[in-house]
Protein backbone atom coordinates (compact mmCIF):
# COMPACT_ATOMS: atom_id res chain seq x y z
CA UNK A 1 0.00 0.00 0.00
CA UNK A 2 3.25 2.04 0.79
CA UNK A 3 3.71 2.26 -3.05
CA UNK A 4 0.13 3.23 -3.99
CA UNK A 5 0.77 6.23 -1.74
CA UNK A 6 4.69 6.99 -2.87
CA UNK A 7 3.66 6.46 -6.83
CA UNK A 8 1.96 9.66 -7.06
CA UNK A 9 5.05 11.50 -5.46
CA UNK A 10 6.59 11.33 -9.25
CA UNK A 11 5.13 14.59 -9.46
CA UNK A 12 7.02 16.11 -7.32
CA UNK A 13 10.48 14.15 -8.41
CA UNK A 14 9.67 15.99 -12.22
CA UNK A 15 9.60 19.11 -10.25
CA UNK A 16 12.78 18.85 -8.72
CA UNK A 17 14.52 17.70 -11.38
CA UNK A 18 13.43 20.52 -13.82
CA UNK A 19 14.57 22.67 -10.33
CA UNK A 20 17.52 21.71 -10.32
CA UNK A 21 18.49 21.64 -14.01
CA UNK A 22 17.25 25.41 -14.25
CA UNK A 23 19.86 26.10 -11.47
CA UNK A 24 22.99 24.20 -12.67
CA UNK A 25 22.25 26.20 -16.18
CA UNK A 26 24.36 25.40 -19.13
CA UNK A 27 24.13 22.25 -20.93
CA UNK A 28 22.32 20.76 -17.77
CA UNK A 29 18.87 22.55 -18.81
CA UNK A 30 18.65 20.91 -22.01
CA UNK A 31 19.64 17.47 -20.18
CA UNK A 32 16.90 17.97 -17.58
CA UNK A 33 14.20 18.97 -20.35
CA UNK A 34 15.12 15.54 -22.31
CA UNK A 35 15.04 13.69 -19.09
CA UNK A 36 11.66 15.22 -18.48
CA UNK A 37 10.27 14.15 -21.50
CA UNK A 38 11.55 11.14 -22.45
CA UNK A 39 10.49 10.28 -18.55
CA UNK A 40 6.93 10.72 -19.77
CA UNK A 41 7.43 9.63 -23.54
CA UNK A 42 9.22 6.30 -22.97
CA UNK A 43 7.73 5.61 -19.51
CA UNK A 44 3.95 5.72 -20.65
CA UNK A 45 5.39 3.73 -24.23
CA UNK A 46 7.30 0.87 -22.03
CA UNK A 47 5.51 0.92 -18.89
CA UNK A 48 2.48 -0.43 -19.81
CA UNK A 49 -1.34 0.57 -17.93
CA UNK A 50 -1.88 1.11 -14.68
CA UNK A 51 -5.50 -0.36 -13.71
CA UNK A 52 -4.86 -0.68 -9.75
CA UNK A 53 -8.07 0.18 -7.53
CA UNK A 54 -6.34 0.52 -4.00
CA UNK A 55 -8.42 1.64 -1.47
CA UNK A 56 -6.83 4.49 0.49
CA UNK A 57 -7.05 5.16 4.06
CA UNK A 58 -5.17 8.25 4.88
CA UNK A 59 -6.29 10.64 2.06
CA UNK A 60 -5.38 13.62 3.97
CA UNK A 61 -1.98 12.33 2.90
CA UNK A 62 -2.81 12.39 -0.79
CA UNK A 63 -4.39 15.95 -0.15
CA UNK A 64 -1.21 17.35 1.23
CA UNK A 65 0.92 16.34 -1.43
CA UNK A 66 -1.19 18.26 -3.80
CA UNK A 67 -1.07 21.49 -1.63
CA UNK A 68 3.12 21.07 -2.25
CA UNK A 69 2.73 21.87 -5.65
CA UNK A 70 2.42 25.67 -4.42
CA UNK A 71 5.73 26.04 -3.30
CA UNK A 72 7.36 23.77 -5.56
CA UNK A 73 6.07 25.63 -8.68
CA UNK A 74 6.57 28.90 -6.88
CA UNK A 75 10.61 27.90 -6.48
CA UNK A 76 10.48 26.74 -10.21
CA UNK A 77 9.12 29.72 -11.71
CA UNK A 78 11.47 31.90 -9.24
CA UNK A 79 14.34 30.16 -10.38
CA UNK A 80 13.50 30.30 -13.82
CA UNK A 81 12.98 34.57 -13.46
CA UNK A 82 15.96 34.62 -11.84
CA UNK A 83 18.54 32.32 -14.55
CA UNK A 84 17.16 34.78 -17.38
CA UNK A 85 18.21 38.13 -15.45
CA UNK A 86 20.84 39.92 -15.01
CA UNK A 87 20.45 40.56 -10.87
CA UNK A 88 21.08 38.42 -8.20
CA UNK A 89 17.85 39.36 -6.31
CA UNK A 90 17.97 39.08 -2.67
CA UNK A 91 22.08 37.54 -3.39
CA UNK A 92 20.24 34.36 -3.57
CA UNK A 93 22.83 33.03 -6.45
CA UNK A 94 25.70 34.11 -4.33
CA UNK A 95 24.04 32.61 -0.89
CA UNK A 96 23.10 29.48 -2.37
CA UNK A 97 26.51 28.96 -4.14
CA UNK A 98 28.36 29.31 -0.77
CA UNK A 99 26.27 26.46 0.41
CA UNK A 100 25.89 23.98 -2.12
CA UNK A 101 29.86 25.05 -3.41
CA UNK A 102 29.08 25.88 -7.19
CA UNK A 103 29.14 29.07 -8.62
CA UNK A 104 25.71 29.80 -9.45
CA UNK A 105 26.64 33.20 -11.10
CA UNK A 106 29.27 31.93 -12.91
CA UNK A 107 27.06 29.09 -14.78
CA UNK A 108 24.44 31.69 -15.21
CA UNK A 109 26.47 34.11 -17.35
CA UNK A 110 27.56 31.35 -19.87
CA UNK A 111 23.88 30.73 -20.68
CA UNK A 112 22.85 30.72 -24.09
CA UNK A 113 19.59 31.75 -26.14
CA UNK A 114 19.43 27.85 -26.39
CA UNK A 115 19.25 27.17 -22.52
CA UNK A 116 16.88 29.96 -22.00
CA UNK A 117 14.61 28.59 -24.47
CA UNK A 118 15.03 25.15 -23.26
CA UNK A 119 14.35 26.87 -19.49
CA UNK A 120 11.18 28.12 -21.08
CA UNK A 121 9.91 25.14 -22.31
CA UNK A 122 10.42 23.66 -18.96
CA UNK A 123 9.11 25.96 -17.07
CA UNK A 124 6.01 25.83 -19.31
CA UNK A 125 5.38 22.12 -18.64
CA UNK A 126 5.79 22.79 -15.08
CA UNK A 127 3.48 25.75 -15.30
CA UNK A 128 0.71 23.31 -17.38
CA UNK A 129 1.76 20.05 -15.23
CA UNK A 130 2.74 20.62 -11.61
CA UNK A 131 0.32 23.92 -12.08
CA UNK A 132 -2.84 23.18 -13.71
CA UNK A 133 -3.46 19.60 -13.62
CA UNK A 134 -3.23 19.91 -9.61
CA UNK A 135 -5.39 23.01 -9.48
CA UNK A 136 -7.46 21.00 -11.52
CA UNK A 137 -8.29 18.41 -9.23
CA UNK A 138 -7.85 21.05 -6.20
CA UNK A 139 -10.42 23.68 -7.47
CA UNK A 140 -13.30 20.74 -7.90
CA UNK A 141 -13.19 20.19 -4.14
CA UNK A 142 -15.70 23.05 -3.51
CA UNK A 143 -15.91 22.20 -0.26
CA UNK A 144 -12.44 22.95 0.80
CA UNK A 145 -11.13 26.43 1.02
CA UNK A 146 -7.96 25.40 1.89
CA UNK A 147 -7.83 23.44 -1.60
CA UNK A 148 -9.62 25.98 -3.25
CA UNK A 149 -7.11 28.78 -2.16
CA UNK A 150 -3.94 26.71 -3.41
CA UNK A 151 -5.80 26.05 -6.57
CA UNK A 152 -6.90 29.63 -7.93
CA UNK A 153 -3.11 30.33 -6.88
CA UNK A 154 -1.74 27.40 -9.28
CA UNK A 155 -4.28 28.96 -12.06
CA UNK A 156 -3.01 32.21 -11.70
CA UNK A 157 0.69 31.28 -12.96
CA UNK A 158 -0.87 30.27 -16.32
CA UNK A 159 -3.13 33.24 -15.74
CA UNK A 160 -6.18 31.16 -16.17
CA UNK A 161 -8.03 31.05 -12.68
CA UNK A 162 -11.45 31.80 -14.54
CA UNK A 163 -10.06 27.38 -14.95
CA UNK A 164 -12.02 27.15 -11.55
CA UNK A 165 -15.42 28.61 -12.47
CA UNK A 166 -15.80 28.07 -16.13
CA UNK A 167 -14.23 24.07 -15.96
CA UNK A 168 -16.39 23.23 -12.82
CA UNK A 169 -19.59 24.92 -13.47
CA UNK A 170 -19.70 24.75 -16.98
CA UNK A 171 -17.61 22.67 -19.11
CA UNK A 172 -18.30 19.53 -16.28
CA UNK A 173 -22.50 20.55 -18.14
CA UNK A 174 -21.74 20.88 -21.64
CA UNK A 175 -19.09 18.80 -22.18
CA UNK A 176 -19.08 17.23 -25.65
CA UNK A 177 -21.92 19.57 -26.88
CA UNK A 178 -21.40 22.22 -29.22
CA UNK A 179 -21.89 24.84 -25.69
CA UNK A 180 -19.00 23.53 -24.02
CA UNK A 181 -15.87 26.12 -25.05
CA UNK A 182 -13.89 23.31 -24.24
CA UNK A 183 -14.90 20.52 -26.73
CA UNK A 184 -13.08 20.40 -30.15
CA UNK A 185 -15.62 19.89 -32.73
CA UNK A 186 -14.07 17.27 -35.53
CA UNK A 187 -12.19 19.10 -38.10
CA UNK A 188 -10.55 21.46 -35.70
CA UNK A 189 -6.88 22.47 -35.85
CA UNK A 190 -5.32 22.68 -32.42
CA UNK A 191 -3.91 25.75 -32.90
CA UNK A 192 -6.75 27.62 -33.47
CA UNK A 193 -8.98 25.33 -30.57
CA UNK A 194 -6.57 27.37 -27.63
CA UNK A 195 -7.43 30.98 -29.10
CA UNK A 196 -11.50 29.90 -29.40
CA UNK A 197 -11.48 28.11 -26.38
CA UNK A 198 -9.87 30.66 -24.57
CA UNK A 199 -11.70 33.46 -25.65
CA UNK A 200 -15.41 31.49 -25.16
CA UNK A 201 -13.89 29.78 -21.94
CA UNK A 202 -13.27 33.53 -20.83
CA UNK A 203 -16.94 34.59 -21.90
CA UNK A 204 -18.13 31.70 -20.28
CA UNK A 205 -16.62 32.31 -16.92
CA UNK A 206 -17.84 35.86 -17.03
CA UNK A 207 -21.81 34.73 -17.50
CA UNK A 208 -21.49 32.46 -14.41
CA UNK A 209 -19.92 34.56 -12.20
CA UNK A 210 -22.71 37.38 -13.11
CA UNK A 211 -25.37 34.74 -13.05
CA UNK A 212 -23.94 34.07 -9.30
CA UNK A 213 -23.10 37.32 -8.29
CA UNK A 214 -27.06 38.30 -9.16
CA UNK A 215 -28.49 35.92 -6.80
CA UNK A 216 -26.45 37.81 -3.41
CA UNK A 217 -28.01 41.09 -5.51
CA UNK A 218 -24.12 42.00 -6.84
CA UNK A 219 -22.96 44.12 -9.49
CA UNK A 220 -20.43 42.60 -12.07
CA UNK A 221 -17.91 44.82 -11.57
CA UNK A 222 -16.86 44.35 -8.27
CA UNK A 223 -14.00 42.48 -6.59
CA UNK A 224 -16.46 39.68 -5.51
CA UNK A 225 -16.29 39.19 -8.90
CA UNK A 226 -14.51 35.77 -9.29
CA UNK A 227 -13.00 36.62 -13.07
CA UNK A 228 -11.71 39.60 -12.12
CA UNK A 229 -10.09 38.89 -9.10
CA UNK A 230 -8.67 36.31 -10.60
CA UNK A 231 -6.80 38.24 -13.07
CA UNK A 232 -5.61 40.47 -10.45
CA UNK A 233 -3.65 37.22 -8.71
CA UNK A 234 -2.03 37.11 -12.06
CA UNK A 235 -1.11 40.24 -12.00
CA UNK A 236 0.78 40.51 -8.92
CA UNK A 237 2.63 37.32 -10.14
CA UNK A 238 3.98 39.37 -12.95
CA UNK A 239 4.62 42.00 -10.88
CA UNK A 240 6.63 39.82 -8.27
CA UNK A 241 8.58 38.52 -11.80
CA UNK A 242 9.01 42.46 -12.55
CA UNK A 243 11.15 42.72 -9.15
CA UNK A 244 12.57 39.08 -9.59
CA UNK A 245 14.00 39.68 -12.83
CA UNK A 246 12.81 43.32 -13.96
CA UNK A 247 11.26 43.93 -17.66
CA UNK A 248 13.01 40.52 -19.22
CA UNK A 249 11.99 38.65 -15.98
CA UNK A 250 8.17 39.97 -16.62
CA UNK A 251 8.03 39.00 -20.07
CA UNK A 252 9.72 35.92 -19.55
CA UNK A 253 7.62 34.76 -16.70
CA UNK A 254 4.73 35.96 -19.33
CA UNK A 255 5.68 33.98 -22.00
CA UNK A 256 5.92 30.79 -19.89
CA UNK A 257 2.40 31.37 -18.15
CA UNK A 258 0.45 31.73 -21.48
CA UNK A 259 2.46 28.71 -22.78
CA UNK A 260 1.19 26.98 -19.84
CA UNK A 261 -2.29 28.06 -20.70
CA UNK A 262 -2.09 26.73 -24.05
CA UNK A 263 -1.18 23.32 -23.21
CA UNK A 264 -4.34 23.64 -21.09
CA UNK A 265 -5.81 24.07 -24.42
CA UNK A 266 -4.34 21.70 -26.06
CA UNK A 267 -5.45 19.01 -23.23
CA UNK A 268 -8.77 19.95 -23.44
CA UNK A 269 -8.94 19.52 -27.08
CA UNK A 270 -7.69 15.87 -27.07
CA UNK A 271 -9.82 14.77 -23.89
CA UNK A 272 -12.88 15.60 -26.36
CA UNK A 273 -12.00 15.95 -29.77
CA UNK A 274 -15.24 14.91 -31.80
CA UNK A 275 -17.29 14.35 -29.15
CA UNK A 276 -20.93 14.42 -29.42
CA UNK A 277 -23.11 14.03 -26.61
CA UNK A 278 -26.80 14.36 -26.69
CA UNK A 279 -27.75 17.35 -24.12
CA UNK A 280 -30.67 16.04 -22.57
CA UNK A 281 -28.34 13.32 -21.50
CA UNK A 282 -26.58 12.87 -18.34
CA UNK A 283 -22.81 12.82 -19.22
CA UNK A 284 -21.11 9.15 -19.12
CA UNK A 285 -17.83 7.86 -19.47
CA UNK A 286 -18.12 7.10 -23.03
CA UNK A 287 -18.41 11.12 -23.57
CA UNK A 288 -14.17 11.30 -22.95
CA UNK A 289 -10.79 10.25 -24.17
CA UNK A 290 -9.66 7.80 -21.43
CA UNK A 291 -6.15 6.51 -20.66
CA UNK A 292 -4.34 4.79 -18.60
CA UNK A 293 -0.98 4.74 -19.32
CA UNK A 294 1.24 4.20 -16.18
CA UNK A 295 3.82 7.07 -15.88
CA UNK A 296 0.94 10.04 -17.14
CA UNK A 297 -1.37 8.47 -14.66
CA UNK A 298 0.74 8.57 -11.78
CA UNK A 299 2.57 11.73 -12.49
CA UNK A 300 -0.83 14.05 -13.41
CA UNK A 301 -3.24 12.74 -10.75
CA UNK A 302 -5.19 10.34 -12.79
CA UNK A 303 -6.08 13.17 -15.12
CA UNK A 304 -5.80 10.14 -17.22
CA UNK A 305 -8.76 8.33 -15.98
CA UNK A 306 -10.96 11.08 -17.51
CA UNK A 307 -14.24 8.90 -18.38
CA UNK A 308 -14.54 8.54 -14.50
CA UNK A 309 -13.87 12.03 -13.52
CA UNK A 310 -16.84 13.42 -15.96
CA UNK A 311 -19.06 10.65 -15.31
CA UNK A 312 -18.64 12.20 -11.74
CA UNK A 313 -16.62 14.99 -10.72
CA UNK A 314 -17.03 15.25 -7.34
CA UNK A 315 -14.60 11.49 -7.05
CA UNK A 316 -11.02 12.43 -5.30
CA UNK A 317 -8.26 11.55 -8.02
CA UNK A 318 -7.16 8.41 -5.78
CA UNK A 319 -10.53 6.91 -6.35
CA UNK A 320 -11.06 7.23 -10.06
CA UNK A 321 -11.21 4.00 -11.73
CA UNK A 322 -9.47 2.87 -15.19
CA UNK A 323 -12.68 2.36 -17.10
CA UNK A 324 -10.86 -0.19 -19.24
CA UNK A 325 -14.10 0.00 -21.74
CA UNK A 326 -13.93 3.31 -22.49
CA UNK A 327 -12.68 5.35 -25.50
CA UNK A 328 -9.08 5.46 -25.73
CA UNK A 329 -7.08 8.21 -26.79
CA UNK A 330 -3.77 7.70 -28.96
CA UNK A 331 -1.48 6.95 -25.83
CA UNK A 332 -0.50 8.66 -22.51
CA UNK A 333 -0.48 12.10 -22.28
CA UNK A 334 2.70 13.87 -23.55
CA UNK A 335 2.44 11.58 -26.44
CA UNK A 336 -0.26 13.02 -27.41
CA UNK A 337 -0.19 16.49 -26.90
CA UNK A 338 2.67 16.11 -29.06
CA UNK A 339 0.56 14.11 -31.89
CA UNK A 340 -1.71 17.37 -31.52
CA UNK A 341 1.12 19.78 -33.09
CA UNK A 342 1.27 17.90 -35.71
CA UNK A 343 -2.66 18.21 -37.28
CA UNK A 344 -2.00 16.06 -40.30
CA UNK A 345 -1.17 13.44 -38.13
CA UNK A 346 -3.65 14.07 -35.56
CA UNK A 347 -6.30 13.61 -38.42
CA UNK A 348 -5.05 10.82 -39.66
CA UNK A 349 -4.90 9.12 -36.14
CA UNK A 350 -8.51 10.31 -34.87
CA UNK A 351 -10.79 9.96 -37.56
CA UNK A 352 -10.88 6.21 -37.91
CA UNK A 353 -11.60 6.51 -33.98
CA UNK A 354 -14.00 9.01 -33.51
CA UNK A 355 -16.02 7.02 -36.19
CA UNK A 356 -14.97 3.99 -34.40
CA UNK A 357 -16.66 6.03 -31.64
CA UNK A 358 -19.97 6.42 -33.38
CA UNK A 359 -20.03 3.13 -33.94
CA UNK A 360 -19.28 1.68 -30.86
CA UNK A 361 -20.75 3.94 -28.37
CA UNK A 362 -23.18 6.89 -29.71
CA UNK A 363 -27.04 6.84 -29.16
CA UNK A 364 -29.39 7.05 -31.95
CA UNK A 365 -29.69 11.02 -31.03
CA UNK A 366 -26.07 10.79 -31.22
CA UNK A 367 -25.22 9.13 -34.55
CA UNK A 368 -27.85 12.17 -35.99
CA UNK A 369 -25.24 14.89 -34.14
CA UNK A 370 -22.33 12.87 -35.35
CA UNK A 371 -23.47 13.08 -39.05
CA UNK A 372 -24.19 16.86 -39.01
CA UNK A 373 -20.50 17.09 -37.40
CA UNK A 374 -18.61 15.23 -40.00
CA UNK A 375 -20.34 17.21 -42.47
CA UNK A 376 -19.34 20.02 -41.09
CA UNK A 377 -16.18 18.94 -40.22
CA UNK A 378 -14.62 20.21 -43.37
CA UNK A 379 -12.19 16.66 -43.65
CA UNK A 380 -12.69 14.31 -46.46
CA UNK A 381 -13.23 11.19 -44.58
CA UNK A 382 -15.68 12.29 -41.81
CA UNK A 383 -18.00 14.42 -44.46
CA UNK A 384 -17.44 10.57 -46.82
CA UNK A 385 -18.35 8.80 -43.15
CA UNK A 386 -21.78 11.00 -43.08
CA UNK A 387 -23.06 9.38 -46.67
CA UNK A 388 -23.09 5.89 -44.85
CA UNK A 389 -26.22 3.69 -43.44
CA UNK A 390 -24.56 4.03 -40.04
CA UNK A 391 -25.68 7.62 -39.85
CA UNK A 392 -29.01 6.96 -40.89
CA UNK A 393 -30.12 3.96 -38.89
Amino acid sequence: MLFHYSKYFLFHIIGILALVAILAGGSYIIFGLFAILLAYILGDALGGDDIATPDFKKPEILTFQLWLALPLLSLVVFVSIWSVSTTDVMGFGEYLSGIIGYDLLAQRETSTIIHSVSTFIIVGLMIGMMGTITAHELTHRTWDPISMFIGRWLLAFSFDTIFSIEHVYGHHRYVSTINDPATAPRGRNVYFHILASTVKGNISAWHLEKERLAKFGKGSFSFSNGVIRGHLMSVVLVILAYFIGGLVGALFFTACALFGKALLEIVNYMEHYGMVRNPKVPVQPRHSWNTNKRISSWAMFNLTRHSHHHADGNVPYQDLRPYEGAPMMINGYLTTILVTLIPPLWHYLMVPKVLAWDEKYASKEELILAKQANLNSGVPAFIEAAKRTIYNS
